[in-house]
């Protein structure tokens, strides 16, 4: 018997109701048809299509795991399988999605007033209006709770000074979740983007997550009404909640960066002749093969246990912290190994793997690096918060 995917080795689709397979089938087509044949000339470029997000919208994929306002409201599990597909993709896509609707998105559809609600989820969820999330900071990654960016109240209305950096979105956004410091502790505030004193500017010269676009925020004295506060988010749980959601959708995302790095290298091994046979046929290829499907396998079967924790309303952040370091992590070395078994080939555009791979080392390190989850995995064994 020869399985003709990766994927079936262990029968995952067999976990999966029909309308969860037809929503995975949905965005792979997609991806296949609109990111595929361009995803390479994007990374080269550095840049993402803000066309490209109406067509998301039409698919049903911004926002799709939340309720009302145009959103889809499907269940946790095909929101992640719809992370997998467009990962699949590139990463770059798949966080375009996960900020728009996991973090900007969500901050407002759990923490905003009806009004901030109905002016703006419709209009994301369509893809006509895109979000960013504004927490990191250029001196405040891992540490959050010590951000510079204030907002003062003066009269009835907020001045807000600071700047945050490494933000996807950041310079195509309309509007802006922007966490500050305040009298009352850390608050939310919507901030569009032709707010008089907010600027923002494109990051170049990455190396990593090309196909996205990644910014930096300025606020110089921005005056915003009290109408823009978040009535709902007060302290710091509040945007760390929404990074549980953004890191849901990692944990099966990065199982989809993994599952095209194989399908590719598998396809290639077996096209690729040396010493008269395919590579696929020498048992080193053959082990290499095998020790990645294993790993992705148990990646994927992680991915899928947590999505039914979070549908049933049971899934912990530290649970989180578990799929996003063993997944981001297996997911890379897969991509990386890949690279290998390709030869000179994997080092061009024309195969995905090392694009895997660079994008996977910015997903190791964006919403809680490796070692802040190793952490709060140990915390929650051990009863000792280590990185305090």
């Amino acid at each position: 018997m020869t399985v003709t995917d990766p994927f079936d080795l262990l029968d995952i689709d067999s976990l999966l109701s029909d309308e969860e397979r037809q929503i995975r089938e949905t965005v792979a087509r997609f991806v296949t048809d609109h990111v595929r044949p361009h995803v390479a000339d994007w990374f080269e470029a550095g840049t993402f299509p803000r066309e490209l997000a109406p067509e998301l919208g039409k698919l049903g994929v911004l926002g799709m795991h939340l309720e009302g306002y145009g959103c889809a409201g499907t269940s946790a599990v095909a929101y992640g399988l719809a992370c997998l597909e467009l990962e699949a993709g590139d990463s770059g896509l798949r966080s375009f999605v996960s900020v728009q609707g996991s973090l900007a998105m969500f901050s407002i559809w759990k923490y905003g007033s009806e009004e901030q609600r109905q002016e703006w989820l419709p209009r994301m969820a369509a893809g006509e209006a895109i979000g960013c999330f504004g927490l990191t900071e250029p001196d405040f990654g891992s540490d959050p709770a010590n951000m510079r960016t204030r907002a003062v109240r003066d009269g009835g209305d907020w001045i807000l000074n600071g700047s945050k950096m490494w933000i996807t979105n950041g310079s195509i956004a309309d509007v802006a979740t922007v966490w500050a410091q305040t009298e009352d502790g850390i608050r939310g505030f919507l901030v569009p983007k032709d707010t008089p004193g907010f600027t923002s500017r494109t990051i170049k010269r990455k190396l990593s997550l090309r196909a996205s676009i990644t910014g930096e925020l300025a606020f110089d004295d921005v005056r915003l009404p009290a109408s823009a506060m978040l009535p709902g988010a007060a302290g710091l749980g509040a945007p760390l909640s929404c990074l549980s959601e953004a890191r849901f959708g990692i944990v099966f995302g990065s199982v989809g960066a993994a599952l095209d790095s194989l399908r590719t290298t598998i396809g290639y091994a077996n096209n690729r002749v040396q010493f008269g046979r395919p590579i696929a046929a020498f048992q080193l290829t053959q082990a290499k093969l095998a020790d990645m499907a294993v790993d992705l396998g148990t990646s994927a079967l992680l991915a899928m246990h947590l999505g039914r924790l979070k549908d049933a309303g049971r899934l912990k952040p530290h649970q989180i912290s578990v799929g996003k370091l063993n997944n981001v992590r297996r997911a890379l070395a897969i991509a990386r190994e890949c690279r290998g078994i390709l030869g000179g080939s994997g080092i061009t555009l024309e195969y995905s793997p090392l694009r895997h791979a660079n994008n996977l080392e910015s997903v190791v390190t964006y919403e809680g690096t490796s070692e802040i989850h190793t952490l709060v995995i140990g915390q929650t064994l051990t009863g000792h918060a280590a990185y305090r």
